[in-house]
């Protein structure tokens, strides 16, 4: 998510960087039912752990494949006209501006894996930060977090400005790393919401956020709130914060009902 006019703060940081500075807005407004503000660099930073590596799964038989290292079929910029992110080496590269997938889901399991290449500048949300908008509304930040200190709720597996990763389970800069994230929208009746969004998501095999609910539509430096109307599907959107973010092997299934009965399949063209 875009960052601008920074403010910093002084904080020590978990697993063995203190006293680091910490971009953030200390003076935003307030989350409901906590001491700590939107961005808050004073929020407690989630404990660092290292994962065994990134999970890399093959598309199941009902995905959509929405990268399989060589096509950008899926995609459109964002706002209409062909996808300007770039492949290489079985990798997408973001690029130009943000791209969203043609097709429209509501609930959701996505796969994928991602990284920031070696080598690179990376200052807290400068140099290797993207995000996963589902229903192009709900972000899962994407941000090179490993040895890169930000505020809690902006690093890799955050809720954007909302909620912090449990853990920070981010791999060294250059590596790939991984994602599996299960989505639920909101559930509205008579114009309000009865359910909230619920989303949990799991980072190199290691689940940071667990059935977490989403204060609403995804905000930078404001207090997110549902809308009165919600859209039932819309496409999945991907972030071009000005950074190279790489991204390969991306596949998405429509969460079905249970105690429904399978689609008929398509009669033969015999």
């Amino acid at each position: 998510m875009k960052v601008n006019s920074l403010m910093i703060a002084a904080v020590s940081v978990a697993g063995g960087i203190a006293n680091a500075e910490i971009h953030g807005y200390p003076d935003g407004p307030k989350l409901p039912g906590l001491p700590y503000s939107v961005h808050d660099p004073a929020r407690p930073q989630p404990p660092v752990i290292v994962p065994a590596g990134a999970v890399s799964v093959k598309p199941p038989s009902d995905a959509k494949v929405l990268f399989d290292g060589t096509s950008l079929d899926a995609w459109n910029s964002a706002g209409g006209g062909p996808a300007q992110w770039l492949v290489k080496d079985g990798a997408m590269i973001a690029n130009g501006k943000d791209m969203q997938t043609k097709e429209s889901f509501g609930a959701i399991q996505l796969h994928f894996e991602w990284r920031a290449p070696a080598g690179r500048k990376v200052d807290g949300q400068s140099g290797g930060n993207s995000g996963a908008f589902l229903m192009g509304l709900y972000e899962v930040q994407v941000l090179q977090s490993h040895n890169n200190p930000t505020y809690p709720d902006g690093q890799a597996g955050a809720l954007y400005g909302q909620l912090p990763p449990l853990v920070n389970a981010t791999l060294p800069q250059g590596e790939w790393q991984s994602y599996d994230i299960a989505f639920e929208p909101p559930v509205y009746a008579d114009g309000k919401v009865t359910r909230p969004a619920k989303v949990t998501v799991i980072h190199n095999g290691i689940v940071v956020q667990n059935g977490e609910s989403y204060l609403g539509p995804t905000q930078h430096q404001k207090l997110a709130s549902y809308p009165p109307t919600h859209p039932e599907t819309a496409p999945l959107r991907l972030q071009f914060h000005g950074d190279p973010m790489e991204y390969r092997n991306m596949w998405i299934r429509p969460l079905g009902k249970r105690d429904q009965a399978a689609p008929a399949p398509a009669p033969s063209a015999e």
